[in-house]
């Protein structure tokens, strides 16, 4: 049975793959997250999902501010001695050095079809792409971002109306019941990496909340791509009589008309080709609502123009 086994992951995508992991008997004995923040507010200090938790299931929880140049972390991982390494959406650079520290290496769980969409948003990146699907790839930690050699992947299917918040779900229960044979295979010396083809790679910038802004001269399956892939944060907006509002959620319609131009009582907005009906919105400094509820109380009416003039 295995020794030891660290655990690096921040957000509530890593949440379910380290509750599998302790769930399965499998000997998670650190945790490294990232450090505590401050809320909005300042009064309070907000703990990772992670490192939540870890706490429930008591294990030893360490958030240094950075490993680069970092002592006393290499030293205590080096006298460690783990057998492996599972990162997930850790958010922290491990440099170099560190990856040899644990016997068969780090694995990193990454949310796309390897060499598609390495970086810091696949999942955003994907919907936003119109890709048809997604998924996630086993890898194996090396110097360059999300390049190292791949032993396995899952695919899912993105349907039309998934957002973020749906496919990482799927995505982190995919990891969670998948990681453990790639686990037992790895250390059993089964385990077949293969090196990515460099030439086929994409890569997924972070997300700006400008990328957000809504251009209604775009196709409404690109304009619903950018709703699907922005949901729940940053959000695609519009800026109305200088207001800004949020589309949480928007279906494809068939009215034609000119882009931007509201062309129903319903809020079907003109787009390049066919037509968006936003579902759900949220004006600036107010709560979501459901569309029928927003017109009730907006300025936005049939023949409105959103384009921001």
């Amino acid at each position: 049975m295995l020794k030891n086994i660290v655990f690096m992951g921040s957000p509530v995508f890593s949440v379910p793959i380290l509750k599998s992991l302790y769930q399965n008997g499998y000997p998670v004995s650190v945790v490294y997250t990232q450090p505590p923040k401050k809320s909005s507010r300042g009064m309070k200090t907000q703990k990772s999902p992670v490192h939540n938790m870890a706490e429930t299931l008591n294990i030893d929880v360490r958030t240094p501010e950075n490993l680069k140049g970092n002592l006393k972390e290499y030293s205590f991982l080096e006298e460690l001695r783990a057998e492996l390494a599972i990162v997930v959406a850790y958010g922290k650079i491990i440099p170099e050095n560190f990856l040899t520290l644990t016997k068969k290496g780090f694995i990193n769980i990454h949310a796309s079809i390897l060499p598609s969409w390495r970086g810091a948003a696949p999942i955003q990146r994907a919907i936003m792409n119109l890709d048809k699907k997604t998924g996630i790839s086993i890898m194996k930690i090396n110097n360059k971002l999300d390049a190292g050699p791949i032993c396995n992947k899952f695919e899912i299917e993105i349907n039309k109306y998934d957002n973020t918040e749906i496919i990482s779900e799927k995505l982190s229960m995919l990891s969670s019941e998948k990681i453990l044979n790639e686990i037992d295979d790895i250390i059993d010396g089964k385990a077949n990496f293969v090196e990515q083809d460099d030439h086929k790679a994409s890569y997924a910038r972070k997300i700006q909340k400008a990328e957000g802004k809504i251009n209604w001269n775009n196709r409404a399956d690109e304009i619903l791509g950018l709703v699907n892939g922005l949901f729940p944060t940053p959000g695609a907006w519009f800026t109305y009589k200088g207001e800004r509002h949020k589309i949480l959620k928007a279906e494809l319609g068939n009215a034609k008309g000119e882009p931007g131009i509201v062309l129903s009582e319903n809020l079907e907005i003109g787009c390049k080709e066919k037509s968006l009906k936003i579902v759900e919105i949220q004006r600036e400094g107010k709560k979501a609502q459901k569309s029928g509820e927003f017109l009730l109380g907006s300025r936005i009416i049939k023949g409105s123009n959103l384009n921001d003039l």
